[in-house]
């Protein structure tokens, strides 16, 4: 079983910044892809940012420019640094990973973590 541990969020005013954490752990044999998601209240979740094993990553048009995805992979952890945010970036944030957990299983499963709640407000 992988178990995903999120942190980092908070409340912070418009225009500032945030940094999240995902730490995974578990039997993990291999990590491929690994992504934040998010949900407002009353809003369908949704995807923000990917972060493939290579390194090449992927961003939600909305926050392009604005948050930048990277992931330690000794540490099985991803990080989502987020600047410049605004009220409707406020949500709870999920952490989502891809991954191995056997190596003579080649079929990777998804995991998911509780979330951390980012609130945007003056």
């Amino acid at each position: 079983q992988v178990q995903l541990v999120e942190s980092g969020g908070g409340l912070v005013q418009p225009g500032g910044s945030l940094r999240l954490s995902c730490a995974a752990s578990g039997s993990i044999f291999i990590i491929n892809a690994m992504a934040w998601y998010r949900q407002a209240t009353g809003w369908q979740r949704e995807l923000v940012a990917t972060i493939a094993s290579g390194g090449s990553t992927t961003y939600a048009d909305s926050v392009k420019g604005r948050f930048t995805i990277s992931r330690d992979n000794a540490k099985n952890t991803v990080y989502l640094q987020m600047s410049s945010l605004k009220p409707e970036d406020t949500a709870v944030y999920y952490c989502n990973v891809v991954a191995r957990i056997r190596a003579y299983d080649s079929r990777a499963y998804n995991y998911w973590g509780l979330g951390t709640q980012v609130t945007v407000s003056s």
